[in-house]
């Protein structure tokens, strides 16, 4: 089939089911999808899960598979094997981010339909047409776009409640970046939809503003549902309608770039909200730059509130070596780096400036300002 020569969008799952105890009334709806589909997930995601899509699966043949730490080349083909061998007909992706893109994946590459049940808050994975594919060891490697969302995304408040605190605070450091990444990517479009998206993103980041400290004093309650709602379906509404021109910017490609010197331990949307400090440390040396350092220390108040990262001191990674921050930046700044979003060109020097000056006060010099290896050392 010839490539086409226009974009498609893939704005969202064709069924969205969420609430309190929906699971348990969900049979039907995987029903319509197959007769023997294969659960895949993480161990422990699996062991979370289980217990609600019991009932649901009871009239389906049903197996499961971990997919291990990561979204890799190995744990795909493993995925392949447990498909193959259960001769399923359907995938149902359950868990984190890495999790549901390894299911969504692994029906692409079988052409099977896929329904996403998400165990937890931290990422919009669930809604996304998207996979990140990793290493063994946890190093971003790329991102494979796929045709279409999930047939079905599945958000059981019940089952979002069992996970840690932590991981609704990573995804509203995931889904906050929406606004600082789509609005310097494209603010200042005329496409109707991508206009759509952006203003979407703006209030995404008002709600969470309003909503998150409330949501994690009482969880369960009406505004701990708004911000599930808001990280892991607002989120994908925004990505799906702005498509490609409205996703990351250099809050991800940080994140990317960290994971190629940090082993496992700090969550996705921890590392997003860190890379969109260290973003908006690279716009106060442009034009905006009053603005981006207002925004920087409303972020800085807004992350001590809620415990998010501020500074690599606050994620574990203050012992880097700048032999392992410049290969951070390097994998950030690499040729097809979301990062070239940026409405000016950056470069690793100055990527590695602002990683080590997140924490700096409103006025101090920019972090797109060259500085050396000894002030690297000391920065922070």
């Amino acid at each position: 089939m010839a490539s086409l020569t226009f974009p498609i969008l893939n704005i969202a799952p064709a069924q969205v089911v969420r609430g309190q105890g929906v699971l348990a009334e969900s049979g039907p709806l995987f029903a319509r999808l197959g007769k023997r589909p294969l659960v895949v997930g993480g161990d422990r995601t699996l062991q979370a899960a289980m217990p609600f899509l019991k009932a649901p699966l009871a009239e389906l043949t049903t197996a499961t598979a971990a997919y291990q730490k990561d979204c890799s080349e190995a744990a795909l083909t493993d995925l392949h094997q447990a498909a193959e061998r259960h001769s399923a007909d359907c995938i149902i992706g359950t868990g984190g981010g890495k999790a549901l893109d390894a299911a969504k994946l692994l029906a692409h590459q079988r052409q099977l339909p896929v329904a996403t049940v998400p165990t937890s808050a931290a990422t919009c994975a669930g809604w996304t047409a998207l996979s990140n594919v990793y290493s063994d060891r946890g190093a971003f490697l790329y991102d494979v776009g796929l045709p279409r969302c999930p047939e079905m995304i599945v958000l059981d408040y019940d089952l979002v409640a069992t996970a840690p605190k932590r991981t609704l605070v990573a995804g509203i450091g995931d889904a906050i970046a929406k606004w600082y990444e789509a609005s310097v990517s494209s603010g200042h479009s005329g496409h109707t939809l991508i206009i759509g998206a952006v203003q979407q993103a703006r209030v995404l980041r008002d709600i969470l503003f309003q909503k998150s400290a409330a949501a994690l004093e009482n969880p369960g309650g009406d505004d701990w549902r708004e911000v599930v709602d808001a990280a892991v379906l607002m989120a994908g509404v925004i990505g799906g309608m702005g498509g490609a021109q409205c996703r990351t910017v250099a809050a991800h490609a940080v994140h990317n770039g960290l994971t190629h010197v940090s082993a496992h331990g700090t969550l996705h949307g921890e590392k997003v909200a860190y890379g969109i400090l260290v973003q908006l440390r690279l716009e106060e040396m442009g034009p905006g730059n009053v603005l981006a350092a207002t925004s920087r220390q409303q972020l800085l108040q807004f992350y001590s509130q809620l415990g998010l990262p501020k500074s690599l001191a606050d994620m574990g990674m203050d012992k880097l070596t700048v032999a392992q921050l410049q290969q951070a930046a390097t994998v950030a700044c690499q040729a097809d780096s979301d990062i070239h979003r940026l409405p000016f060109s950056v470069d690793p020097n100055q990527v590695m400036a602002a990683m080590v000056s997140t924490t700096a006060p409103a006025g101090s010099p920019a972090g797109r300002t060259p500085i050396s290896t000894a002030q690297l050392i000391t920065s922070e």
